[in-house]
């Protein structure tokens, strides 16, 4: 099913001439509110039946049997899918054809790589009996010792980290750097690992029909995922239809297809008749993505006045014992502060675990906090108030390519967040407020910065005979706002007001729009948009131009405009023509063109490219107990041309609920003996709740910026995650006196060093 969506406007934003820059109300949001949305498993073909995955309960070793036998007997087990029984593939789960081709567990063995991987998939007539089957099969294990945590095993340097990016970079003479600096700020950091928490689990319907394939599953790329399926069952890229209208929630998780909803694909193929297979909140705890944990030691070297002289950052991060990603976290101090000397340098050790993936501002998140708290530390060692040692320190090109930034309107994020929040007069030193009840007050300050990313996406537009629009992309909306934002910019690049266009999206028999990630789809997406319906428009002018009969005869060289459904020479705006009376005359149903939306290379060699933002955060400490509360931010973010500011708003606020979660709340607890997570599952895997939230102002400061992408555009669904925890754990230091090395910050730690 195609998302297609008329669109309307609330009369009270309508504002004739431009769709872009309206705060317009979700498009998606009446469907969602009264349940009319349907996510993946909320399909139902008939003949449908249900899988459930059996998951190890050990990290590592081998199955030595399963109770299958036990598990068929069970009324309404259908079969049972195990390394000794499955469909053949056509490719090993394991091969890497590119750098997005992540290794997967498809009981291609009786191997055990990690807690929580799938050892069997049990096929039932309902969900009761596929879970009932299921705990039948007791399996049995070979246990090896699991190798867990930071130090489990010999440190390496790996080839890259992130996608692509050198392992070190050095900028300058680290040594001379140092050593020139009258005070060194040197602390080790250590983050825990995170995992995927979003309000739609993985799921799949699958359905075969011969050498075709039909799939209900929530995608951050429906494009790559269809490439990985094809690849893996030999069939055509073509013949597989991926719906995803809605996702409840991705944030990276939903960008790769994964291993178990391939294993739903293969238990339809094995049994021949449609299958739902679902994830239990457990399971998303393993083979679906994760933030590893990382030890960060970053060294900051500055003169007597205050001015940075060296900054070395040093990573170790995990990853599984089988799989290649690395997560980028001193990858964070390349961009934001001018020194003379920066180093970066990433080592890697191998667990088992599940391959951490991408999450919520991969190396930007753990990296942030780790410079934004030393930072603060190098400020409080030289006596400079945190805000002003930022400010002495401003990066006017990127540090470590010397580029111009293509926009940077950082300097006015911090003075209005700073005056808004009332930064002034802040006293330096710790523990010098407290409020009514006599707990601490601290004020903390974090620079918020995630560079302007595009990956490539195509859109397809239609003028009809109705002189009204149609535009397509296979774009998709994790909750974010984006086809209310795409709508918008379809309809001014089709020169229509929002009402006369119908927007369609969600499937991927429409234009590949590419992935969502990275806070570039819109950007990504837009452009192509934008070029789709600047080619609509050629082939309209075309007709009418070239036509005798038309007022816009002859207007060639002089140009048209397309406003509100017609078209305006550009030396008389008098003269003008509606489309469908352009397309009538010339006897055309309709026209149509395609765009592209993809990184400029030219400009990038040119230019640095990065949305910035100041966060700001109030915190008070109870002196006897340690709790802490967070009680109001303040966030300013510069983040280019901003095409609907509800929704900018809305992530906004999003990013900076994420970024007090990384400080205060989240972390997966590992059980050091046994390799499984502790805490897999919503009631204790802790996250801010409406009770953990202060109050919060979001403002968003004006750029221009003409070099990034045709329509200026920056993202912003993870910017507000990288200050905003650097922002919180300042405040903590400065409300206690107590620098707090270890996130999240629990209340033990605070409470032993006020009472030390």
């Amino acid at each position: 099913m195609t998302l297609e969506i008329s669109l309307t406007r609330d009369p009270a934003h309508i504002r004739h001439g431009s769709n872009i820059g309206q705060p317009l109300t979700r498009t998606d949001g009446v469907l969602k509110v009264t349940g009319k949305a349907r996510y993946a498993a909320d399909n139902h073909p008939p003949g449908m039946l249900h899988a459930v995955i059996a998951s190890s309960c050990i990290a590592r070793g081998r199955v030595t049997s399963l109770d299958v036998a036990a598990a068929k007997r069970h009324p309404g087990v259908i079969d049972v899918m195990t390394p000794a029984h499955k469909p053949e593939l056509a490719e090993d789960p394991d091969a890497k054809g590119n750098p997005f081709a992540f290794r997967m567990e498809l009981l291609q063995s009786d191997e055990v790589r990690y807690a929580n991987q799938a050892i069997a998939v049990v096929i039932a007539e309902t969900l009761e009996a596929a879970t009932e089957g299921a705990a039948l099969l007791s399996p049995r294990y070979q246990v090896e010792i699991a190798r867990v945590g930071l130090d489990a095993g010999e440190a390496y340097a790996p080839p890259v980290v992130g996608i692509g990016n050198p392992a070190e970079v050095r900028h300058g003479d680290i040594d001379a750097g140092m050593a020139a600096a009258s005070k060194l700020t040197d602390a080790t950091y250590e983050t825990p690992a995170q995992y995927h928490n979003a309000m739609e689990p993985h799921a799949i319907v699958a359905v075969w029909d011969g050498d075709r394939l039909f799939i209900d599953t929530p995608s951050q790329g429906m494009g790559f995922a269809q490439m990985r399926v094809a690849g893996l069952f030999g069939i055509s890229p073509a013949n597989i239809h991926i719906n995803s209208p809605f996702l409840g929630g991705g944030f990276g998780s939903k960008g790769l297809i994964s291993g178990p909803q391939v294993l739903g694909i293969m238990a339809a193929k094995l049994t021949g008749r449609p299958v739902k297979l679902v994830l239990r909140r457990g399971q998303m705890y393993g083979p679906v993505g994760h933030r590893p944990p990382t030890r960060q030691r970053i060294r900051i070297g500055t003169d007597d006045a205050g001015a940075l002289t060296a900054i070395n950052h040093e990573a170790r991060v995990t990853t599984s014992s089988f799989d290649d990603f690395y997560e980028p976290a001193a990858d964070a101090s390349h961009t934001l502060y001018a020194s003379p000397a920066i180093r970066t340098a990433h080592e890697a050790v191998r667990v088992d675990t599940g391959t951490p993936l991408f999450m919520r501002a991969p190396g930007e998140a753990t990296g942030s906090i780790v410079l934004e708290s030393a930072i603060d530390e190098a400020a409080f060692a030289c006596g400079i108030d945190p805000l002003e040692f930022r400010l002495k320190n401003y990066a006017e090109v990127e540090p470590t390519t010397g580029k111009p930034f293509s926009s940077k309107a950082l300097r006015q994020c911090y003075a209005r967040a700073a005056e808004r929040f009332g930064w002034a007069g802040r006293p330096l030193q710790p523990k010098q407020m407290r409020d009514e009840n006599g707990f601490l007050v601290g004020w903390g300050i974090g620079t918020a910065t995630f560079p302007a990313i595009m990956f490539q996406g195509n859109a397809r537009a239609v003028i009809r005979a109705d002189g009204k629009g149609v535009m397509e992309t296979g774009a998709h909306d994790m909750g974010q706002g984006a086809w209310t934002a795409l709508a918008q910019i379809s309809a001014d690049s089709l020169g229509l007001e929002f009402d006369q266009l119908t927007f369609r999206s969600g499937s991927s028999d429409l234009p590949d729009a590419g992935i969502a990630g990275g806070s570039g789809h819109t950007a990504t997406v837009g452009a192509a948009i934008h070029n789709a319906g600047d080619a609509a428009i050629a082939k309209l002018a075309e007709l009418a131009t070239t036509d005798e009969r038309s007022p816009l005869f002859g207007a060639g060289n002089a140009g048209v405009v397309a406003r509100a459904g017609r078209l305006h020479r550009r030396d008389d705006d008098a003269r003008s023509e509606s489309y469908a009376e352009i397309l009538a005359r010339a006897g055309v149903a309709e026209v149509e063109g395609s765009g592209t939306g993809a990184a400029d290379a030219a400009a990038q060699s040119q230019y640095a490219m990065h949305a910035h933002g100041a966060v700001f955060a109030e915190v008070k400490v109870d002196p006897e107990l340690g709790q802490i509360r967070a009680t109001r931010m303040v966030g300013a973010f510069a983040a280019g041309r901003i095409i609907n500011p509800l929704m900018v708003q809305s992530q906004l606020y999003g990013g900076m609920i994420w970024g007090l979660s990384f400080a205060l709340h989240e972390e997966a607890v590992m059980d050091k003996r046994s390799g499984r997570i502790l805490n897999a599952n919503l009631a204790e895997y802790h996250v801010p709740v409406n009770a953990d939230v202060p109050p919060m102002e979001v403002i968003t400061v004006d750029e221009h910026d003409p070099h990034v992408n045709p329509l200026g555009i920056k993202g912003v669904g993870e910017i507000g995650i990288t200050g905003s925890a650097g922002a919180i754990a300042n405040a903590v230091f400065h409300a206690t006196g107590i620098r707090v090395r270890n996130f999240p910050i629990k209340i033990e730690e605070v409470a032993m060093g006020l009472m030390s």
